[in-house]
């Protein structure tokens, strides 16, 4: 477990991180519904050569349960800040889920300070290539999660029920994640106002669409990247990126489950030695 984490304030918000090692930095960044434990089975063999940062994003784990700032822009600031907090000035980023549209937003903008790229089981926006996996339309709980003010109320006192379909549907067998770590994240996800936040994300989607839409209108991802899938995005993120990014690489990991560190920690450590070293 990452457990033990330092307070960041970043000037807006305070991002409970996880900070340890020695070596090159990487920042590891989750999606929902996790915190920084979503690391928690693949963090101790990457300190063993590198500073892993892993933080709790805005409205998650131990950070600030902010009014706002939830689209992807918003979030990548934060990932900025707390890596200027830390007296970062490169470092690789490893990304999953919510957390990989503002992990790509820092690595398109600021190509000098990301030194390599790893996106996981996630689209960006609408850009041409996820057709495939969006041709029965988008997953069913974000359009509930879109709806201000519905499924907070809707869930609160039901969160463990709801966040385990997410839980065991993510990983590959159907069998759930480990005990301990579901039931920190079950934690970090309830309440309402712990639900709102989470929800914002998802509300924030057509602004943070529009961003990345922006974003690649005037700029191509210079920054080497890897586009890693499982089970359900499979290949579509890697067909995305292919138009607009100069140095790509794709890994779809068979019989996996979407929560990667979780289901099959081995298999992502394996990976990312291949591609960081």
């Amino acid at each position: 477990m990452i457990e033990s984490a330092l307070s960041v304030d970043t000037g807006d918000i305070t991002m409970e991180t996880f900070v340890d090692g020695v070596g090159p930095d990487v920042l590891l960044v989750h999606g929902f519904p996790h915190t920084r434990l979503l690391w928690s089975r693949v963090a101790d063999r990457l300190i063993q050569r590198r500073r892993v940062i892993a933080p709790d994003l805005r409205g998650t784990g131990g950070s600030t349960r902010a009014a706002d700032g939830y689209d992807a822009d918003s979030l990548s600031t934060d990932l900025g800040l707390l890596l200027d907090r830390l007296g970062s000035t490169s470092t690789d980023i490893v990304a999953i889920d919510a957390g990989v549209p503002p992990a790509f937003l820092l690595a398109l903008r600021e190509p000098d300070r990301v030194r390599r790229l790893v996106l996981m089981e996630s689209t960006l926006g609408v850009l041409p290539g996820a057709e495939d996996f969006f041709r029965a339309g988008p997953p069913w709980w974000f359009g509930f999660h879109q709806v201000p003010g519905l499924a907070e109320v809707v869930l609160e006192g039901h969160e463990d029920d709801y966040l385990d379909f997410f839980y065991r549907t993510g990983t590959f067998d159907g069998s759930g994640i480990d005990a301990e770590v579901r039931d920190a994240f079950v934690a970090s996800y309830s309440g309402r106002e712990s639900l709102r936040c989470a929800f914002e994300i998802y509300r924030a989607m057509p602004q943070t669409a529009a961003q990345i839409a922006d974003a690649v209108a005037g700029a191509r991802l210079r920054v080497p990247t890897l586009a890693i899938g499982a089970q359900p995005v499979g290949d579509a993120l890697h067909r995305q990126l292919t138009p607009i990014a100069d140095d790509l690489r794709g890994a779809l990991v068979p019989k996996r489950g979407h929560i990667i560190p979780l289901d099959q920690p081995d298999a992502l450590v394996t990976l990312l030695d291949q591609f960081l070293d």
